[in-house]
This record gives C-alpha cells, sequence and structure tokens, in this order.
C-alpha cells in the first residue's frame, strides 16, 4: 500500500522531465519510506535502482555490477574491475533520446567500505555526466552521513547536487488515510501509538480494532513493533543501554537535561552529547518557549516518534508485567482512560499545532504565524510558572494565537476556559490575541456560550479532519 508522497513525486517527476543532468539526494531515517518512494517511482519509469548492503566493496561492486549490466544488456557479462569502470560504462550508454535514471539506495554502506566513492562519482559528474541526460538518485538512511558526507561543505559532492529532501514521517490527517474505516478518534489515538512512519501504520490492520491492533502487532511475542525500538537503536547506535535509559526518562516525564542526568546516573556532558545523536537520528527533538533563544535555560526535550514514547512508556520497563498477563489483558490494561489519555495529552498537543499550521497553509488564521510551539515560563498574574500548550506569533510578536489542548473524557469546562484567557497577561505588548480550544470531549454550555465573545474557537475530535485541510 502506497500511500501520501505525493509531493516529493512530483520533485521527482519533475527532475525526470527536465532532460538534463540532475542529482537528488533523498535521506530520512530508518522505515521512514525512502525505499519504498523509489520503488514507487521506479514503476513509473525504466530505472537502475541498486540497493547496496552492509558487506563488503567488492561484493557491492558485483552487485552493481549484476544490476546495471542486466539493464542495458540483459545478461551478466563480469564484474567491472572498479567503480570508476563502472560509471565509465553507464557514459557509454548516455544518449540525448533516453532519460537515464541511476538510483543507488543505501549509499552509506558503500562509503563506510569505500570512502573513495564520494570523489569518484565527484569526478564522474565533472568529467562526464553534468552535461548528459542523466537523473542520479543517492539515497541514505543515515541523516548525519547524507548531510555531512555527501551535502556538507566539506564533501568532494558539495554542490553538486540539484535537489535534496529529507522524507519526514506523516502528521496526523496524512496518517488517517492509512485507516479508512476508523472513526476520527480512533484515527488519532491510532497516530498517537504509532506515528506518521509508514511502515508502522502499515503493520495495523484497519479492519481490526486499535485494541486487538495492539495486542497481535505490538504485544503478540515475535510480532514486528513488539521490539522494534530496540532492534532500530542497536542497528544504529554503540551503546543501547545508555540510550534505552535516556528514552526511559523521557517517557516518564524527565525532560531537562540535569533531571535527564540524576535519573540514569549519568554525567550532564555525557548525557548532552547522547541527546544530541538522538537528535541527529530524528528520535528525540530539543524544545525552547515559543519564541526564545535556541540556547534557553528553558530547554527541554522531547521523543518526536510517537511509537518510540508509546514503547517506552507502557512496555519497556513493564515488559515481565505485560508478557505475564498476556497480549489481549495487557492491551486491556493500556486502552484505560486514564493510561492512554495519559499518553496521548502532550501528543494531542502536537497535533493540535499540526492542525494550525495546515490552517496557516490555507489562510484561515488571523496571521501567517512566525514563531510557533509550546510556551512555559513566569506567569506576572498568577504569580506562578504556567505554560501555554500552543503559541503562535506574528512577525511583529503583535499578533498571538492561544490554544489550550485537553485530550480527556470531561467536557472543557469554565474553569479551564477561564485559566486559558488569563494567559494573554503573560504577554502585555501583545495588540491582538485571539484563543483557540481543543477538546476530545466537547465543551461545556457555559463555554459553548462564552466563546464568541471571548474571541475563542472552539474545535472538537472531528474538526481536525475538516476536508478544506487537505488542499
Amino acid at each position: 500500500m502506497f500511500l501520501q508522497r505525493e509531493k516529493e513525486l512530483s520533485i521527482l517527476e519533475d527532475a525526470y522531465s527536465s532532460k538534463q543532468f540532475e542529482f537528488l539526494v533523498l535521506y530520512g531515517r530508518r522505515r521512514i519510506g525512502k525505499t519504498s518512494l523509489l520503488k514507487e517511482f521506479s514503476t513509473r519509469h525504466k530505472t537502475i535502482l541498486f540497493s547496496a548492503q552492509e558487506k563488503n566493496d567488492s561484493l557491492n561492486l558485483l552487485d552493481f555490477s549484476k544490476t546495471v549490466q542486466a539493464h542495458f544488456e540483459g545478461r551478466f557479462f563480469g564484474e567491472f574491475s572498479n567503480w570508476e569502470t563502472a560509471f565509465s560504462y553507464i557514459t557509454g550508454k548516455l544518449s540525448d533520446s533516453e532519460r537515464i535514471v541511476l538510483i543507488i539506495d543505501e549509499f552509506p554502506f558503500i562509503a563506510a567500505e569505500n570512502p573513495s566513492i564520494k570523489s569518484i562519482i565527484q569526478h564522474t559528474i565533472d568529467h562526464s555526466w553534468k552535461d548528459k541526460n542523466i537523473f542520479l538518485i543517492l539515497c541514505g538512511s543515515s541523516v548525519s552521513f547524507m548531510e555531512d558526507e555527501v551535502l556538507a561543505h566539506k564533501s568532494p559532492l558539495f554542490g553538486r547536487s540539484t535537489i535534496h529532501i529529507e522524507l519526514n514521517g506523516f502528521d496526523y490527517l496524512e496518517s488517517a488515510d492509512f485507516f479508512p474505516t476508523y472513526s476520527n478518534l480512533e484515527k488519532l489515538i491510532a497516530y498517537g501509538i504509532l506515528g506518521g512512519v509508514p511502515c508502522y501504520l502499515a503493520a495495523f490492520d484497519g479492519k481490526k480494532s486499535l485494541e486487538q491492533n495492539v495486542a497481535s502487532k505490538i504485544l503478540k511475542e515475535g510480532s514486528f513493533l513488539k521490539d522494534e525500538p530496540n532492534f532500530l537503536l542497536r542497528q544504529e547506535l554503540r551503546e543501547p543501554a545508555v540510550y534505552n535509559s535516556i528514552f526511559e526518562s523521557l517517557a516518564n516525564g524527565a525532560t531537562r537535561i540535569n533531571d535527564i542526568s540524576s535519573k540514569i546516573h549519568e554525567e550532564m556532558q555525557k548525557c548532552s552529547k547522547y541527546l544530541k545523536t538522538l537528535q541527529t537520528i530524528r528520535l528525540v527533538k530539543k524544545c525552547v518557549p515559543c519564541g526564545e533563544d535556541e540556547n534557553s535555560r528553558k530547554t527541554i526535550y522531547r521523543i518526536c516518534d510517537n511509537y518510540f514514547s508509546f514503547w517506552y512508556h507502557f512496555l519497556f520497563e513493564h515488559k515481565s508485567y505485560y508478557e505475564l498477563l498476556g497480549p489481549k489483558r495487557s492491551a486491556e490494561e493500556i486502552f484505560k482512560p486514564e493510561n492512554l489519555n495519559a499518553h496521548l495529552g502532550w501528543i494531542f498537543e502536537e497535533i493540535c499545532l499540526e492542525y494550525m499550521l495546515r490552517r496557516a497553509r490555507s489562510g484561515t488564521l488571523p496571521f501567517v504565524p512566525e514563531k510557533y510551539g509550546k510556551w512555559w515560563g513566569n506567569n506576572p498574574v498568577r504569580k506562578c510558572q504556567d505554560d501555554i500548550d500552543v503559541l503562535l506569533r506574528d512577525r511583529t510578536g503583535k499578533k498571538l494565537v492561544i490554544c489550550e489542548c485537553k485530550f480527556k473524557n470531561e467536557p472543557f469546562d469554565k474553569a479551564e476556559f477561564e485559566a486559558m484567557l488569563s494567559r494573554k497577561s503573560i504577554f502585555s505588548s501583545a495588540e491582538e490575541t485571539s484563543f483557540f480550544a481543543f477538546s476530545k470531549s466537547g465543551f461545556s454550555i457555559w463555554v459553548k456560550e462564552n466563546a464568541k465573545q471571548n474571541n475563542v474557537s472552539l474545535v472538537e475530535i472531528d474538526d481536525l479532519f475538516d476536508s478544506s485541510l487537505k488542499n
């Protein structure tokens, strides 16, 4: 099942149609759908699609030789002596009349064994391909490698790429397409559990309930998702034990560097280094209050993959307990409102931000925000530490939108409404402030009666899936 990615396919199609040399660098964390995108593109055009493997240079060159020769000759006539010879052979096949697309997937596997491959490709581009009818695509799952060793200034390939794409996960609205028969609330919960990683979403069976899917696709022994976070960390990192500890502390509320350090009994400097690595592989993000400098002392860290957050929140620490309980009863316990809502609370804030950004792109907000995100700090009126679930500011800082997001089983009530309005006083210099209240369980009669006169927009679950947001 191939869903979404229309924008990325359009970029690939434009590059294919240009009839001149194009060089696309495609990268993104593991499981994000890079290979699926390239395979879908390859069904539409004649391509040479080669996937490198984690083995020595000679064996990858042999596989590359077989792939290229099968494309042009329909048979294998012998291994190329080196990569220069292989690329020279392709050069000899170039013509103005036929577009050649060469895709090298998992390029870092080749470069790890043969660092000179970058210079070889650079030389081939500069001397043989830059004026030819060829579309070259290099793809990799190591984000740091692709950014530092392919795109960065120090790389021999710097300045050669004509396009680069970092492939990201789907947002809540894109993810919903995987579950056409679910209710909107069920789609939201599915996203809160699985996040926007295509192969995680595809693992669930839309004909079964969410609880049944969690039991059979996550908790059942041998299921693909059961140990996926551990598997991915072992692939990516040298010391998974320390990273596991960091993830566990993040999933259970320790978000500041000193709290993480204290909880896992590691030095802050070491924790900082490990957190930076997790940011590089797009599993953790650094957050500062909306509008503040990136080096703010109020910095916190969040797990930015919903499935990792779910797995470490529910399964990592309690693995033995859930194994004794069994998949069915474990899923029932996880789906108790007090348990599931606690996990989904901050994720719901992220979903509400995604909704607001979609509205900004569609031109249905009071202004186009320049800064947006969560805010926390001192509330001078209430004389206490306070936070705003989602804050959006225009370029001048004079126009604001303040959002309150409640994922609970009771309606948004008067006390929550008044607390939201009180946060306007935190930004006394703002000239125009409007409010959005988001609620899983709707709004009390009092809130509905007082919303309009206080410039408050009320958003329920079904509103998040308005068809106009897909444009």
